[in-house]
């Protein structure tokens, strides 16, 4: 990362889906520019940024050519795969397309998006933020990212590479990982019944592009709210809740 002015920004707060990205990013030794999006003040609602995202979430990237034309590109799985697409022709966190590891790392990339990443935030929500006790709602989002965690951990058993798919990282490792680190805040009280998991968590925590992307744009803090008293956890999703009522009413609207 850079203060320098370069062709990739990245629009993103610290939450799992834009840390997705500067971790490739990272990883990839890519130069990019970091512009901060302001949750609390609602900043990714506004119209300059929905020009951006119209979905009005990140996080999203806008590639500036030569000519200055640009390109925006929005929700994190396309993102991942845009830059290996542009940028991985090493293949240093992908594989060639069309063989089978590509295929498969595919598929574990959609699984994140479309069920570890969805059940683990509505988990989270219920857990931590909603107002009111809501047994049916926790019990079935936080046994689900069970069940999800689970088919994540004998998936990794059964790879003696340590990595989800083939001998080496890619996209899908890097999609996944910043939701696992989250897994307290979302319901999991701890990681212990998933080995291979937290195995794989601490090993990729030790690659220079982990820990440098983690902490883009502000310190990764999902590592250290695990440690937290179930008490003390709650009462920071509490004092989010007035900000998520009022995101969720102005998306009524």
């Amino acid at each position: 990362m850079s203060t320098e002015k370069h062709d990739i920004t990245l629009y993103c707060e610290g939450t799992p889906n834009p840390l997705k990205i500067s971790i490739a990013l990272e990883e990839l030794g890519l130069k990019y520019n970091v512009r901060t999006i302001n949750l609390f003040e609602h900043e990714q609602k506004e119209q300059w940024y929905l020009d951006i995202n119209p979905n009005g979430r990140i996080p999203a990237i806008v590639v500036t050519d030569e000519n200055g034309q640009q390109l925006k590109i929005w929700e994190s799985g396309a993102i991942l795969q845009y830059l290996v697409d542009r940028y991985d022709v090493d293949h240093k966190i992908s594989y060639p397309r069309g063989t089978k590891e590509h295929w498969e790392m595919t598929s574990w990339l959609f699984w994140q998006v479309s069920g570890l990443g969805p059940m683990q935030g509505q988990a989270n929500h219920f857990e931590m933020s909603a107002f009111g006790d809501y047994p049916y709602a926790l019990k079935r989002y936080v046994n689900e990212t069970r069940r999800l965690y689970r088919t994540m951990d004998k998936a990794l058993a059964k790879n003696l590479s340590g990595y989800l798919v083939g001998d080496h990282l890619t996209i899908a490792d890097i999609a996944i990982w910043p939701w696992a680190t989250a897994y307290k805040y979302s319901g999991l009280s701890q990681i212990d019944e998933f080995p291979h998991v937290k195995e794989w968590m601490y090993r990729l925590l030790a690659r220079p592009g982990f820990e440098k992307g983690r902490n883009v744009p502000n310190p990764h803090i999902y590592l250290q709210l695990n440690e937290l008293p179930d008490e003390e956890l709650k009462k920071i999703g509490r004092e989010r809740s007035g900000w998520i009522q009022e995101a969720m009413k102005r998306d009524a609207e």
